[in-house]
């Protein structure tokens, strides 16, 4: 098992730690590492992601804030609660999330997403630690989380239930976890595959794999394996008129979202 210095080291090198890392997915590595450079351009390969961003922000902050009995329309609601951001990328969220006044750390598999989202957080002001690294080696090192974001993550690792086991294992206690991904329907293939990577050319060609959507009665029976109840789900639609991503609390065909939590005095898994 890699150190931390040993992880940090190599995210500086841009090699891998020297751990077996069971959930990695080499190709879905190989295509994001590609438009690392595009993580903060509005109108770039990215854009989906920002335009959906406003919506999963207010949502996130929201459930995060009730479970901890917190005000949202405070100025730093989280403060005082430690947040781990898996697959951080550029730091979409990690970012954010730092100014709501939590305390960061933002994980990714591919190095250079971590070094970008490192130097942008510098240019901004914030203190995020960032680590080139996965959910398996976190949780093995026997770290624990307020709140665990895994965020557009399921749908690309290679091994769903050992990643969930390892995410659900970083949660503290009394934590939330948020979790938003695909399903896997006709319409997810039609509108998040064909739609969003072939005609509107919102995302590379092979972005995403439909088999590898997840469905919620999948998910859901994961995470209670792990001691997780679901306390919120909803789905997310987009407006092609408004150009505007909505919550669509009925309809989870395409991208959903929810809010799980553990209870206060679970045992580790």
């Amino acid at each position: 098992m890699a150190t931390a210095q040993e992880t940090n080291d190599a995210a500086r090198s841009g090699r891998a730690p020297a751990v077996a890392v069971s959930t990695v997915d080499p190709a879905e590595i190989g295509r994001f590492a590609a438009m690392a450079e595009e993580w903060w351009d509005p109108n770039g390969k990215f854009r989906p992601l920002h335009r959906f961003n406003p919506v999963r922000l207010a949502w996130l902050r929201d459930r995060i804030a009730g479970q901890f009995g917190r005000d949202p329309t405070a100025n730093r609601p989280l403060a005082g609660l430690s947040l781990l951001d898996i697959g951080c990328g550029g730091g979409l969220l990690a970012e954010p999330m730092a100014r709501l006044g939590a305390s960061v750390t933002g994980i990714d598999a591919t190095p250079r997403n971590v070094e970008v989202a490192r130097v942008h957080a510098e240019e901004m002001g914030l203190d995020i630690d960032y680590r080139f690294t996965t959910a398996e080696e976190l949780a093995a090192q026997g770290r624990r989380f307020d709140v665990v974001l895994n965020m557009e993550v399921v749908e690309h690792v290679a091994d769903r239930d050992a990643f969930l086991d390892a995410a659900s294992q970083l949660l503290a206690p009394g934590g939330l976890m948020a979790v938003a991904t695909l399903n896997r329907t006709p319409k997810s293939w039609l509108l998040a595959i064909v739609g969003a990577e072939y005609v509107l050319r919102w995302l590379p060609r092979g972005t995403h794999e439909w088999r590898k959507f997840v469905r919620p009665s999948e998910l859901v029976a994961r995470l209670r394996h792990n001691g997780l109840e679901i306390q919120a789900m909803t789905g997310v639609a987009f407006d092609p008129l408004r150009d505007r991503w909505s919550l669509a609390a009925h309809d989870l065909d395409v991208n959903y979202m929810l809010a799980a939590t553990k209870a206060p005095g679970t045992a580790p898994a």
